[in-house]
């Protein structure tokens, strides 16, 4: 949610546009059975390359780069996954409103990177909910935040 919402046409984070409907038509053929992973792929190194700007590398967990084992757990979840999982991406509102349900509301926020606790918080399902409220914050206030965990 947050690699489209952070996409060229909704917020231009980053100059992508993976998930735009000419991005699938052009993937599709491609990687039939890996388009939705390609897409996946692409945003996150995209949202990774301007976090890791802000955040820097080495120190932080941030949402496009995690611990090992979860970049692993999510490549398979999206490879395994249906096409209901890509559903909320379908438009903005639609990504703001599933964003909206992972963050209960949008905080305000301020601009850049903000530490929101330590690597052991990972596992925490508040630690979802806090990421998911910090973009949404930013997304609404129309400026960048770049939410991380310290190790």
């Amino acid at each position: 949610l947050v690699g489209y919402l952070g996409e060229k046409k909704q917020a231009d984070w980053w100059s992508t546009a993976f998930f735009e409907k000419y991005s699938q038509a052009f993937l599709e053929p491609v990687f039939p059975r890996t388009h939705r992973l390609s897409q996946y792929n692409g945003i996150r190194q995209a949202a990774c390359r301007l976090h890791d700007k802000f955040v820097g590398v080495g120190n932080a967990f941030h949402l496009f780069r995690l611990p090992e084992e979860i970049e692993q757990d999510l490549q398979k979840a999206v490879l395994s996954t249906s096409e209901e999982w890509f559903r909320g991406l379908s438009n903005e509102d639609a990504a703001r409103k599933a964003l909206l349900e992972l963050a209960g509301a949008g905080i305000k926020v301020v601009e850049g990177p903000q530490v929101i606790g330590s690597a052991s918080d990972i596992y925490r399902d508040e630690c979802v909910q806090t990421f998911a409220q910090k973009y949404l914050g930013a997304f609404e206030q129309q400026i960048c935040c770049f939410p991380y965990l310290t190790k």
